[in-house]
C-alpha cells in the first residue's frame, strides 16, 4: 500500500495524495502532484498514518515526482504572473463595472488554469470577463466566489491574540457561530472585540466553548445569589482562568471568592446536609 501524504498550496489549500510512485520524498519539499487535467505543484507537509482521516467522499490522487530545479524555477515565474494577472483583472472588473471584490488568482503549475478568487454580496455575471481573460492568458479561466472567512483564509494573516489565524493553520473547515457563545463567554458583545479580520465571529470561539462550559460548571451561575461572611450578595463576575468571581454586596463592595473556597463550602454543605439526613432518619 503506497504512502500517504498531506500537501499543502497557495492561499492555505490542502489535499491528500497517495506515492503511487514509490518516489523517496522528504517532508518540506516541493512535490508535483495530479491534478485536474495536469499537473500541480504544492509543499510535503506530513505523512498520514491512518486513511480514515481521509473524507470518505474523497479519493486521494497521486504525487507525480518531487519537485526538479525546473519545477521551482516555473513556480517563482507563477507567482510573479499571478500578481500582475490579478491586477490586470481588477482593471477589467471595473471596465465591466461588476460588483466583485478580487481576493487572488492562482495559476496551476502546468499553466492550464488560471483561478480568480473573489467574494460578492449576490451572484455576478462575469461571463464576458471570462472571455477577455481568456483570450488575454490563452488558458482555461475560472472564476471561484467564496465567502468572506474562506477569503480570510486564503490570505492569512494574524489574528488578534497575535497567533496565527486558526482558519489559516489548523482548523479544517468553518462551523455556524453565535453571539450566545460569546455571552455564555462572558465577553462584551463589541463586534471589534469579537470579530476576526474576516469581519465574522472568531472561530475560536466554537471550539473555546466546550472549555468555557466545563470550567464554569465549578461555578455558581452569575447573577445568582451567593453568601459570604460578609453578608449576601450577588455574583457579578467569573474568571475561570484565575479560579475565582467577584460577589457585590448591597452597599457595592466587592469581595473575591477563590474556587477553593466555593468547593469547600460545598463540602461543608453537602457534609451538613448528610449528618442531618442520618439524624433525622
Amino acid at each position: 500500500m503506497p504512502e500517504l501524504y498531506l500537501v499543502e498550496f497557495k492561499g492555505n489549500r490542502r489535499g491528500y495524495f497517495f506515492n503511487t510512485y514509490y518516489h523517496t520524498l522528504t517532508l518540506g519539499e516541493n512535490v508535483i502532484v495530479e491534478a485536474e487535467r495536469g499537473e500541480d505543484m504544492g509543499l510535503l507537509s506530513k505523512r498520514v498514518e491512518h486513511e480514515d482521516q481521509v473524507p470518505p467522499d474523497e479519493k486521494p490522487p497521486s504525487i507525480l515526482r518531487p519537485a526538479a530545479e525546473e519545477d521551482n524555477a516555473r513556480k517563482e515565474l507563477n507567482d510573479r504572473d499571478e500578481t500582475e494577472a490579478i491586477a490586470k483583472c481588477r482593471e477589467l472588473v471595473k471596465r465591466h463595472g461588476l460588483t466583485m471584490k478580487l481576493i487572488d488568482s492562482e495559476y496551476q503549475h502546468d499553466r492550464n488554469k488560471l483561478t480568480f478568487y473573489f467574494t460578492a454580496d449576490q451572484r455576478v455575471d462575469f461571463r464576458s470577463l471570462v472571455r477577455d481573460l481568456a483570450g488575454l492568458y490563452k488558458t482555461r479561466i475560472e472564476l471561484r466566489q467564496i465567502g468572506v472567512r474562506d477569503a480570510a483564509k486564503r490570505l492569512g494573516g494574524f489574528g488578534v491574540c497575535g497567533l496565527k489565524q486558526c482558519c489559516a493553520s489548523f482548523l479544517k473547515g468553518f462551523e455556524p457561530i453565535s453571539t450566545q457563545f460569546a455571552r455564555e463567554q462572558n465577553l462584551a458583545l463589541n463586534p471589534a472585540k469579537i470579530s476576526g479580520n474576516c469581519g465574522r465571529l472568531l472561530c475560536c470561539l466554537t471550539y473555546e466553548m466546550e472549555h468555557y462550559r466545563e470550567a464554569l460548571a465549578d461555578f455558581p451561575k452569575q447573577g445568582e445569589s451567593y453568601s459570604t461572611d460578609k453578608g449576601e450578595g450577588v455574583i457579578d463576575s467569573i474568571n475561570i482562568f484565575d479560579d475565582y468571581m467577584v460577589v457585590k454586596h448591597p452597599n457595592d463592595e466587592t469581595e473575591k471568592v477563590t474556587l477553593t473556597d466555593i468547593k469547600k463550602r460545598d463540602r461543608q454543605k453537602k457534609s451538613f446536609f448528610q449528618n442531618w439526613r442520618s439524624r433525622t432518619e
